[in-house]
């Protein structure tokens, strides 16, 4: 090995331990924003020492490193720009975006390499990568690209069956499974490396179609996962060290996030990816939950409940997100604070649009790490806390989630129902994702304040101000 190649190699390695202290650091909010700046740093030397690699084997000429680096300076502003102009409530679609540019990126990598050698007269420990990377590529760029759809509204939220569309699934899945045998053994070549491909893009609109918006925060954290394996079979046709190692850290990472969100919803992965969630049942289920009268307030009274509070825990939810409202109700719970209140904020696993939607959203407002409590943490002091001020927050705070037979049956819920008193701040009484009634708003103890999140928010805050011992 000459003293380049040794140079490259610890380089290399370099890289891929950023990846890793940076997926650690990502572990905490407090840590997170370095630990992204730390992969990211990692991340640049990576493909930079590639162009260099690529330059000084020959394999890219002048032009080839101009069409790179115009590449890199493209997708760098387009990415910038993105980051900077993006809405919070628009970021979930955004990040399922990105998921359909890395795993189609990474199929297309193998294809490219497909042509450049001939799949017949390759080992198999090559041509066995090459067909992963096209099929968990190819599944992840249709299937994000739908859940991106369904995010913004494009393509109901609501479970899409298609007749026929699961024995359609099983019949590209034995598709793929055959021509990637074949591919494997050294038949076909590209001609059917192709054809797996168009299969796997069939199974990933197939497979995404018919999940309900319910399930969206587990399949975009299961399609992130798909795009880390992409990538590392990506790396394993390149023969490139840091592609596979950061493939298979996002690909791990994704997998455990996708186990401790289906758990946290009380369901199993393999039911979210058979779609129709709540198919059926959400008729029943609400009659079942229906019944009993709703107290409504106003912005003077809860205002007045809030001042003379002892303690308070805030939920916030999708409606929160969707009014772009985490600013003011950041200031109502500061002049709480002043006024002697203590404030902390639960939050629920899959509450919003994607894993950790809501601790970012309230993130981007300052609130204080320590302040933002998960399910497990909160939910005992729900009946020492004086008040709940629900904010946008539907099925995640649902008490029908205690009885069986209905579609949130089982699913751990934050049991705002057990504190002393609930406001719930919402537009109107339209169900959640789950299309069911949420029953605790008939509870005795709950008074819902129907307005706009961000409009309701200003009103408590300037109202609670006649208050203010």
């Amino acid at each position: 090995m000459s003293g380049f190649d040794f140079t490259v190699a610890l380089v290399y390695l370099a890289a891929a331990v950023t990846f890793v202290l940076g997926l650690h650091l990502m572990n905490s909010p407090a840590s997170a924003r370095r630990g992204n700046q730390l992969s990211a740093a990692g991340m640049t030397v990576a493909i930079l020492l590639t162009v260099v690699v690529l330059v000084e084997d020959g394999v890219i000429t002048g032009t080839g490193v101009a069409v790179l680096t115009a590449g890199l300076v493209v997708g760098g502003v387009a990415g910038l720009i993105s980051a900077q102009r993006v809405q919070m409530t628009a970021m979930p679609q955004l990040v399922s975006l990105f998921n359909a540019v890395g795993g189609g990126a990474a199929a297309l990598i193998a294809v490219g390499e497909a042509i450049e050698e001939s799949l017949e007269l390759a080992p198999v420990r090559h041509t066995v990568p090459t067909v992963l990377d096209v099929v968990i590529g190819a599944v992840t760029l249709s299937g994000s690209i739908v859940a991106a759809g369904k995010l913004a509204g494009k393509v109901s939220g609501s479970p899409i069956l298609i007749p026929g569309g699961r024995a359609l699934s099983v019949l590209l899945t034995l598709v793929m499974v055959a021509g990637g045998v074949g591919v494997s053994a050294g038949a076909g070549g590209l001609g059917l490396l192709l054809v797996v491909g168009a299969a796997a893009l069939g199974l990933g609109v197939l497979m995404t179609l018919p999940i309900g918006g319910a399930d969206m925060p587990v399949v975009i954290s299961l399609l992130n996962a798909f795009t880390g394996t992409a990538v590392a079979m990506a790396g394993f046709v390149l023969d490139s060290t840091p592609l596979v190692v950061a493939g298979a850290l996002v690909g791990a990472a994704g997998t455990i996030l996708t186990k401790l969100m289906a758990d946290a919803m009380n369901r199993s992965i393999g039911s979210i990816m058979m779609g129709g969630f709540g198919v059926g049942e959400a008729a029943a289920s609400a009659a079942a939950g229906a019944g009993g009268s709703v107290r409504e307030t106003s912005i003077d009274d809860a205002a007045l409940q809030l001042a003379y509070a002892g303690s308070v825990v805030v939920v916030p939810g999708y409606g929160l997100a969707a009014a772009q409202a985490q600013h003011e109700l950041v200031e109502l719970c500061q002049a709480l604070e002043r006024n002697g209140v203590a404030v902390s904020y639960g939050i629920h696993p899959v509450a919003g649009r994607m894993p950790g939607h809501m601790n970012v959203l309230l993130a981007e407002a300052n609130v204080p790490y320590p302040q933002l409590k998960d399910l497990e943490e909160i939910n005992p002091e729900f009946p020492r806390t004086d008040v709940v001020l629900v904010v946008g927050a539907n099925d995640v705070t649902n008490p029908a989630a205690r009885r069986p037979g209905n579609p949130v049956s089982g699913m751990p819920i934050l049991d705002v129902d057990h504190a002393r008193s609930v406001i719930v701040i919402k537009r109107s009484m339209a169900s959640g994702y789950a299309g069911i009634d949420n029953e605790l708003y008939t509870d005795p103890k709950t008074a819902m304040l129907f307005a706009d999140a961000k409009a309701g928010l200003k009103q408590l805050h300037t109202a609670l101000q006649a208050y203010v011992r």
